[in-house]
């Protein structure tokens, strides 16, 4: 059952990560949408878990840096929006 969950997290990272790509190249989003970093950082975080799981270091440091890539881009937003708001 464990290795069932482990196996659907890691689908659901690369679903995420991909239909990220997907909007991008369509244009329907843009690099700095909202939407597209949480993809990233959603998919990066489950395939983070899974490399984990299968002990695969290379692949666990790469999307984690993608993950914490798209938690920066998105703090910076969030950031820049509050202080619009504030004042």
């Amino acid at each position: 059952m464990l290795q069932f969950i482990l196996t659907s997290i890691g689908w659901l990272g690369v679903v995420s990560c991909t239909l990220g790509y997907l909007l991008l190249s369509m244009k329907l989003v843009h690099s700095q949408s909202m939407l597209f970093q949480l993809l990233n950082i959603i998919g990066g975080l489950c395939l983070v878990v899974t490399a984990l799981d299968n002990d695969d270091l290379p692949n666990m440091v790469a999307n984690l840096l993608w993950m914490f890539i798209g938690v920066y881009v998105l703090g910076t937003q969030l950031r820049g929006r509050w202080k619009v708001s504030k004042k």
